[in-house]
C-alpha cells in the first residue's frame, strides 16, 4: 500500500483512519466501492441492513459495526431496525453472538451500557 493514493496523508493518518472507520479511507485501501450496492439491485436501507446482518454473523470487529452503523443511519436505519436485525438473526447466529453485537451496536448508536435496564412487561 503507498499513500500516493490517499491525498497525501501520512502513515499515522491512515492508521488512525482505518482504527476509527473512516470511510474514505477504508474505501481506498480495502478497495470498498459504491458500485457494490448497484450490483446487488437492492435500495439502500435493505443493503444497509443485510451489511450490519452479516456483520453479526461473521462477530465483526468493533471498528466495523460503527462504520457500518454510521452508513445504516445515513441509509435511514433506524434503531428499531437494528433490534429487528437482532432478533431475525439470533436463530442462526446465537445468543453469544447476540450480546456481542448489541454491545457493539450500542456503542455505534451512542447507548450507554452503565444505564440500569428498564423492566419491561408483556
Amino acid at each position: 500500500m503507498t499513500t500516493a493514493n490517499l491525498t497525501g496523508l501520512v502513515p499515522d493518518d491512515v492508521i488512525r483512519g482505518l482504527a476509527h472507520g473512516d470511510s474514505s479511507i477504508l474505501e481506498s485501501v480495502v478497495g470498498l466501492r459504491l458500485h457494490n450496492l448497484q450490483a446487488s439491485g437492492l435500495d439502500p436501507r435493505s443493503h444497509a441492513l443485510i451489511k450490519v446482518a452479516a456483520l453479526i454473523a461473521m462477530d465483526a470487529p468493533p471498528a466495523s459495526y460503527v462504520w457500518q452503523i454510521s452508513t445504516a443511519l445515513e441509509q435511514g436505519v433506524t434503531a428499531d431496525d437494528l433490534v429487528g436485525v437482532l432478533i431475525a438473526v439470533a436463530p442462526q447466529v446465537g445468543a453469544p453472538r447476540i450480546i456481542a453485537a448489541a454491545g457493539e451496536i450500542a456503542f455505534a448508536l451512542g447507548i450507554a451500557l452503565d444505564e440500569p435496564e428498564r423492566q419491561y412487561s408483556e
